[in-house]
């Protein structure tokens, strides 16, 4: 499938509301192209605001930035405050740079065009499997399961696989998530089983990816359990937020089978408060253990995986001289989570469990994961024991199925039990339900901050050690 294709006097004339808070009119109208150069330059822009307040008067072996009279030591703390506080003034650099750029695509002058591709130049029909014995019933209904897999390689045209992708899922009628990038392949899609047996096999069949039907791990669920299907190419595979180029899944630690990582987490609760040598870590988010986890596990209280660097560097004196077996729900977090913390020379053994938690639990359910193993999906979660390990927000009675608070523009997810919801507790804490009850009272279409008690108490890089 090619790139849809828009000619530049079109996109130079195109209108631009600067008053619309994402500097652009009528967004969601736009085409493709639109708003694939109009993106690609926003990220410059951002790029280049925060480059411009970088310290140059720090201390040379330290990164600092300093803007509005605050100094940031995290590049993540800098980002946050630039896209709360600055928001006008990348709008600004925005429409010049988007400007300038349609000026030089129309001039021919531009040589490398944003995310540009020539997708028609390779036949992705091949790598499509023949379904034509196969009825639409079979393909949309009935019972389903959700695929969970990875790949690292080396894609020289991510664009390529990405279209390949989208044609496949939608010719199969699968909803999920797909990230394509030059380090592989990350994806998590929903269908018939019919369906994902095609999918899956229309993978392994491809070139480019050494796999094994093994590196599939599934459940019971279908196209139900995502919203929607999203394809598409960005800079890792997973969102680490390192250069990949810097910290490669090549440097990953040592992968246990999950035969040998039971083996392991046995000896560890066998010596119990004797062993002070080895950290049983838990690479996940804060809402994703607080469900289940493996038994005396070091959880991180980090919301994004994209904070797991910072939590390394602020906590390093947890891991120095120690052994470190490392998991997650898939493996993929590991791979590049491991290797960020080998590349901090600090730790005697890193160690990571092959497959993840979903590996894990199909041969030991009953094993030392105790709780629900949290999914990126309309479950949010899925069984293999009946331990709760988590309590109600509000009553702290057992609960562990979340559900997304009830305020309008919050993304937090609550643990609320069904009587407390009864009793009107449906948001993350009380003062996003004060907030949910004022937008109930006005009409306003004001586009409220996810600011509340959970996003305000909690340190975003808490200190462990």
């Amino acid at each position: 499938m090619a790139a849809e294709e828009t000619p530049y006097s079109e996109l130079i004339n195109w209108e631009v509301d600067t008053s619309n808070r994402n500097g652009l009119k009528q967004e969601k109208q736009l085409s493709a192209s639109q708003r694939r150069y109009y993106s690609f330059c926003r990220r410059k822009s951002f790029a280049a605001f925060v480059a411009s307040k970088r310290d140059n008067h720090h201390e040379e072996r330290s990164t600092s930035w300093r803007c509005c009279g605050q100094t940031f030591i995290e590049h993540s703390s800098l980002h946050k405050h630039v896209a709360r506080t600055h928001d006008i003034e990348i709008q600004q650099l925005t429409l010049a740079t988007y400007q300038h750029l349609l000026t030089q695509l129309e001039k021919g002058t531009e040589t490398q065009q944003p995310n540009e591709h020539k997708a028609e130049a390779v036949n992705i029909s091949a790598w499509i499997p023949d379904i034509s014995h196969v009825s639409e019933e079979q393909l949309k209904n009935g019972p389903g399961k959700v695929l969970l897999y990875y790949c690292y390689c080396q894609v020289e045209d991510p664009h390529v696989i990405c279209d390949w992708q989208k044609a496949l899922c939608e010719r199969l009628h699968l909803t999920g998530k797909v990230r394509v990038a030059t380090e592989g392949i990350n994806g998590t899609v929903g269908g018939t089983h019919v369906a994902t047996n095609f999918y899956i096999d229309a993978v392994l069949s491809h070139p480019l990816f050494k796999m094994d039907k093994e590196d599939f791990k599934t459940s019971d669920g279908g196209a139900k359990c995502f919203t929607d299907l999203k394809v598409g190419v960005f800079k890792e595979i997973v969102p680490m937020g390192v250069d990949p180029d810097a910290i490669s899944y090549q440097l990953a630690g040592v992968h246990l089978e999950p035969e040998e990582f039971h083996k392991e987490v046995e000896a560890l609760l066998a010596r119990g408060d004797l062993c002070t040598d080895t950290v049983l870590l838990d690479c996940r988010n804060f809402y994703e253990s607080k469900i289940g986890q493996f038994t005396q596990c070091l959880a991180p209280n980090i919301r994004k995986f994209s904070y797991f660097p910072d939590y390394v560097d602020q906590n390093l004196e947890l891991f120095r001289d120690k052994k470190v077996l490392m998991y997650c729900t898939g493996g993929i977090r590991c791979e590049r989570g491991s290797a960020y913390l080998r590349s901090k020379d600090v730790c005697k053994e890193i160690y990571q469990l092959k497959g993840g938690i979903h590996r894990y639990l199909e041969q030991f359910p009953e094993g030392f994961y105790r709780g629900k193993l949290f999914v990126f999906d309309e479950r949010y979660a899925i069984s293999s024991n009946n331990d709760v390990i988590s309590d109600c927000r509000y009553c702290g009675c057992p609960w562990d199925q979340y559900e997304l608070c009830a305020t309008q523009f919050c993304c937090q997810l609550v643990l609320s039990c069904p009587s407390c919801r009864q009793d009107g507790h449906t948001a993350c804490c009380p003062t996003c339900q004060t907030k949910g009850q004022a937008e109930c009272e006005t009409t306003s279409d004001i586009h409220h901050k996810e600011e509340c008690e959970c996003t305000g108490s909690r340190p975003r890089i808490p200190q462990d050690v």
